[in-house]
């Protein structure tokens, strides 16, 4: 092999493994789960490596943001729906693009900011695409936290829990699917524990709210499920 060769190989590798680690755009991947603090992307723009989409879009897309946060821990960045004029059933989302995730633990905080008609969000998982994942999400305003399935574009309830929350402190989400059964906590309470078949292949990840909910999300965190025991406190 001559040099020119060789150096030439070399390089085609170190690209090849560049672009398994970070992928498009220079954003980490890790195969086993990944951890977004929101403190090294840009201010003002759209996370590295997402996408903001909609389910039921009927006038404009949300607007996504990073803005800083005097609480939050780290550089003080979050992301956040920064202005939506939407109302009705059209779902706000921002996706994490090169994510693809089946058995998984999912670990967010949110914060309310406002909305008159709908407040609060949560994350989506097994997202085939905008029409088509699960949801938990927190209301403040109907003081409740529930488990979703949107399919082809409709929304249906699997489950529901009241809880009596401050809307604009932060509070944490936490979801464990392993096969059909989801369990879901609210501020690291055990609230739901379902058992649904509607979606079983990997997905995708990402972050959702409602209709007029501009809401902030900060330490969102997925971690691949190997089937371990998830009735563990």
């Amino acid at each position: 092999m001559n040099t020119l060769h060789g150096l030439c190989l070399v390089s085609v590798w170190i690209m090849a493994a560049s672009a398994l680690v970070f992928g498009l755009g220079g954003c980490a991947i890790h195969s086993g789960g990944t951890e977004w603090s929101f403190d090294t992307d840009d201010l003002g723009g759209v996370p590295c490596g997402w996408e903001i989409a909609e389910t039921g879009g009927v006038g404009k897309t949300a607007q996504w943001q990073v803005i800083r946060d005097d609480v939050a821990a780290g550089a003080g960045r979050i992301v956040a729906v920064t202005k939506t004029e939407n109302s009705g059933h059209t779902f706000n989302l921002l996706i994490a693009e090169q994510t693809h995730y089946k058995d998984i633990e999912i670990e967010v905080k949110v914060k309310a900011i406002s909305g008159e008609e709908d407040q609060g969000g949560g994350p989506i998982w097994r997202a085939l695409d905008a029409d088509n994942y699960y949801i938990a999400r927190w209301n403040p305003l109907e003081n409740n936290f529930r488990i979703y399935y949107v399919k082809e574009g409709s929304r249906k309830e699997l489950a529901s829990a009241n809880v009596d929350t401050t809307a604009d402190a932060w509070h944490e989400i936490e979801i464990v699917h392993v096969g059909n059964r989801i369990i879901a906590r609210f501020d690291d309470e055990k609230l739901l524990d379902i058992e649904d078949a509607t979606f079983t292949q990997a997905g995708k990840v990402g972050l959702w709210t409602k209709a007029d909910a501009a809401t902030a999300f900060d330490d969102f965190e997925v971690e691949k499920e190997d089937g371990k025991d998830s009735d563990e406190d």
